[in-house]
């Protein structure tokens, strides 16, 4: 008989120290059968359409809603999400059901619901007929994973390379093991660790340690035996004031805990043993620049991670802009997130030169808009298609993105991309889309901690991280924590780490 599949989507990587609500209308939705239209989108939600048609599932989809990281989601927005999958769900469950895959990213907060993750595996195991049934998914390795949504599921997967370009894979992955479970008739279930760790984005590369390792362990605990379907490594969301952040690892096996609780505590001492590698600190963007000099041989790359997109920030951050200014850079590119600028220029033709306020309103510490003579290059509707189906961009949106309308400027030496809708820099047809050549230029300043990488670093001769004011400081002491459970390091002195296992 045909297993029927119940799928779900619900995408969302929440800072919470953001003064700017997230709302409903900032999410992409898609309902019921137009997901599976999403075939070929090399999203996740992809990844699980191609196991289910390779295994002949029948798939009954629900919603599918994801939206780019950014501030406190609003309550309304998760009672809108369960209004439209509720209903569905339960006819569906009505109808009969094998067993339910969902799409989720693993740190989304609302305003009242801390873990929003666990909070839809709760609901969904209080729906009739679901109590019992296998529940699989994907997760990012961001994710703040609680005790309590690893005891509701049973085949999460989280993605294990940062930049996401497995994102798909890792879904597709999931898929597969729940069909192992349908074959077998095997049930598994998730066990958890917590590590009493905090870290910044940039200190979870995958390319480094301490994640490179953990990864390795990871792969190798898998290799060991049957017994552990998979091994999660989650290096966490720090910008998130919630009682789960940090760093914390879950397998998936059908042995019980005794069998991988080993496997759980060698990862826990290998992150503590590291746990410095992943703290950094990143000297002044016009230090960076005074040692580069006036003429650099590009492109060379300003990667400022405290106003990184793919962390939540508004990606208006002035501080590249002005540096570059300050010191007469002759080739330089920048991408701002400013509507109100692309609508200021709006009725200015191509080639004609109007005064114009970019960047500098979204966060309290910038020191606000910079007042330029530009030149109007070009516009569009902001729309492109990811050159690399791989991009880090897809596991969020898909490979078809939309900025917004958008203008290109130029003063004196700088090249700015005035986005209307924030768009993180993790594809080189950001900017190819608009008529502007990366390569072209000697200085190119890049909004993201590590997403980026995949895209920069084979056209980039060199690369510096830098500081610049904005909400994704990986000085992580200067956040207003309240929820977020002590002692963590590096925020607090710890001599004997205390890992709970469940």
């Amino acid at each position: 008989m045909t297993p029927r599949i119940l799928f779900g989507g619900l995408f969302h990587e929440t800072h919470t120290f953001l003064p700017q609500p997230t709302r409903w209308a900032d999410f992409n939705v898609t309902l019921g059968e137009a997901i599976l239209a999403k075939a070929g989108d090399e999203s996740p939600t992809d990844g699980f359409l191609g196991v289910a048609r390779s295994h002949g599932w029948t798939v009954v989809p629900t919603i599918d809603a994801r939206a780019t990281p950014s501030g406190p989601v609003e309550d309304a927005v998760f009672e809108r999400f369960w209004v439209e999958f509720e209903p569905r769900a339960r006819v569906a469950l009505a109808a009969g059901i094998d067993a339910i895959y969902l799409v989720l990213h693993g740190a989304m907060a609302t305003a009242t619901i801390e873990d929003v993750e666990g909070e839809v595996l709760a609901r969904v195991r209080a729906l009739p007929g679901a109590a019992t049934l296998p529940i699989f998914g994907v997760l990012d390795l961001h994710g703040n994973i609680s005790a309590r949504f690893c005891a509701l599921a049973n085949g999460f997967v989280a993605y294990r390379k940062n930049p996401h370009t497995d994102a798909k894979a890792a879904a597709a992955r999931a898929a597969e093991l729940l069909q192992r479970c349908l074959t077998t008739g095997r049930v598994p279930r998730m066990n958890w660790c917590r590590v009493p760790l905090i870290w910044a984005p940039p200190g979870t590369g995958t390319q480094n340690d301490p994640m490179r390792a953990l990864t390795q362990l990871a792969a190798e605990a898998e290799a060991a035996g049957p017994e552990v379907w998979a091994y999660n490594v989650f290096g966490g969301f720090s910008f998130a004031d919630t009682a789960e952040t940090g760093v914390t690892l879950s397998t998936v096996s059908d042995a019980g805990l005794a069998a991988v609780r080993p496997h759980l505590e060698r990862g826990a001492q290998l992150a503590w043993a590291l746990r410095d590698r992943a703290i950094v600190h990143y000297p002044p963007v016009d230090e960076v620049l005074a040692r580069i000099g006036p003429a650099p041989r590009g492109p060379v790359l300003l990667v400022e991670p405290a106003d990184n997109i793919g962390g939540g920030a508004p990606g208006d951050g002035t501080g590249i802009l002005r540096a570059m200014l300050a010191h007469g850079v002759a080739r330089g590119l920048v991408a701002i997130n400013d509507p109100h600028a692309v609508t200021r220029l709006a009725d200015v033709a191509i080639g004609g030169v109007a005064r114009v306020a970019v960047g500098g309103r979204d966060w309290s510490l910038d020191a606000g808009p910079v007042d330029l003579d530009v030149t109007v290059v070009s516009r569009s509707d902001g729309r492109f298609q990811l050159e690399d189906v791989h991009s880090h961009m897809a596991s969020m949106s898909g490979t078809s993105i939309a900025m917004g309308p958008c203008t290109v400027v130029r003063h004196a030496g700088i090249t700015i991309l005035l986005t209307s809708r924030k768009t993180p820099p993790f594809d080189l047809g950001q900017y190819r889309s608009q008529g502007v050549e990366p390569k072209a230029f000697d200085l190119i300043g890049v909004k993201a901690a590590i997403a980026h990488r995949q895209a920069y670093d084979p056209i980039a001769t060199a690369s510096y991280f830098v500081d610049t004011p904005g909400p994704c400081s990986s000085n992580l002491a200067t956040f207003p924590f309240r929820r977020l459970r002590h002692p963590v390091c590096p925020l607090d002195p710890i001599t004997t780490p205390d890992f709970i296992i469940s």
